[in-house]
């Protein structure tokens, strides 16, 4: 097709040039006719280089778009011709980038899924493998006394429990991934359901010596989130600071307001977590470095499901850590106000 538009140009020159040629030999031409023809073959020159340039940036555009189809998502194109053209190319080059990042996060995505794999087996074939030893030895008979027979019941009661939290987890982390797990906005009382979480975990906190220090409004916080996400989140992060946070022997629970949101702060004074790996602890199967997760029988997994249930409820969630001072975890959900009528 643009052979023959460009044959077509040169056609209409050539026609041009005959009839400049036939009105010279019959004496016909004059300054205006000279004028109309030299002006007719300059417009034609000139649509002939505009229309041979648009055609050589639309090849070079084609052949870019090629290479990104093979998989060199670093291509660029160069916008240097006329505005609607640079408009296209701009479109082009920000459709390449967001593929770019589409790889990018895939391929990290695909990394993530194959620690996560390697680490789920790993932390249930470990109290698997242990039951089983447990309740071969019962079975065999190698208990030598009532007290070590139940000694070993009780240890495999521990690990399966410890076996179907992870079960749990694993389960709860793969629905939220397939945004099965259905939200119900509904008003919230932030502090009264803080309350009622708290009064549940004080056996638990009882049996690790912690001392408690509270400070929850008495009036209402208002805030609109899915009431069995919020207890999911706030239970997470209750369990986190008592696993990890016992050995400081105080865990703190804070209920305060700014201008616009309601914040829920958990702190204790463990092992914390280093600044370099602030960012990591949100990810899935993290435990932290050895000192904090060492003797600990964390899924490493209820900070991740705590992330992406505060994300579908639009709050936010972060950490500020100096180790052995103050770990603090902290929620956070918009304020509403009830209008009165």
């Amino acid at each position: 097709m643009s052979r023959k538009i460009i044959y077509l140009m040169f056609l209409q020159i050539t026609l041009i040039c005959l009839n400049c040629l036939y009105d010279w030999q019959h004496q016909e031409l004059n300054t205006v006719k000279l004028v109309v023809y030299g002006l007719l073959i300059g417009l034609s020159v000139i649509l002939i280089t505009i229309y041979c340039k648009f055609n050589n940036e639309l090849i070079q555009m084609i052949h870019a778009v090629k290479r990104t189809l093979n998989g060199n998502l670093t291509t660029r194109i160069f916008a240097n011709g006329a505005p609607i053209f640079n408009e296209m190319v701009f479109s082009i080059n920000e459709l390449i980038e967001k593929l770019e990042k589409i790889q990018v996060e895939t391929i990290q995505t695909h990394a993530a899924r194959k620690s996560l794999l390697s680490s789920i087996s790993h932390d249930i074939r470990t109290p698997l493998t242990s039951i089983i030893g447990y309740l071969d030895a019962l079975k065999d008979d190698i208990a030598a006394s009532e007290e070590e027979k139940k000694e070993y019941v009780n240890i495999v009661s521990k690990k399966s429990n410890h076996l179907k939290q992870l079960i749990d987890e694993i389960f709860n982390m793969a629905k939220l991934d397939a945004d099965e797990m259905p939200m119900q906005p509904d008003i919230i009382d932030f502090s009264e359901i803080t309350r009622e979480l708290l009064i549940e975990y004080l056996p638990e906190i009882k049996r690790n010596e912690l001392e408690l220090k509270i400070n929850i409004p008495e009036r209402k916080c208002l805030i609109m989130a899915d009431r069995l996400s919020i207890v999911r989140i706030i239970e997470n992060i209750l369990k986190n600071a008592i696993l990890y946070g016992k050995e400081g022997k105080v865990l703190g629970i804070e209920l305060k307001e700014n201008d616009k949101e309601f914040e829920l702060l958990i702190w204790d004074r463990g092992p914390g977590i280093p600044k370099t790996e602030s960012e990591k602890v949100f990810e899935r199967m993290y435990r932290g470095d050895q000192s904090r997760s060492s003797g600990h029988s964390g899924s490493g997994l209820g900070l991740s499901i705590a992330k992406a249930l505060i994300e579908k409820n639009q709050g936010r969630i972060w950490v500020d850590s100096t180790p052995y001072i103050k770990t603090t975890f902290g929620i956070a959900f918009g304020k509403i106000k009830l209008v009165r009528t």
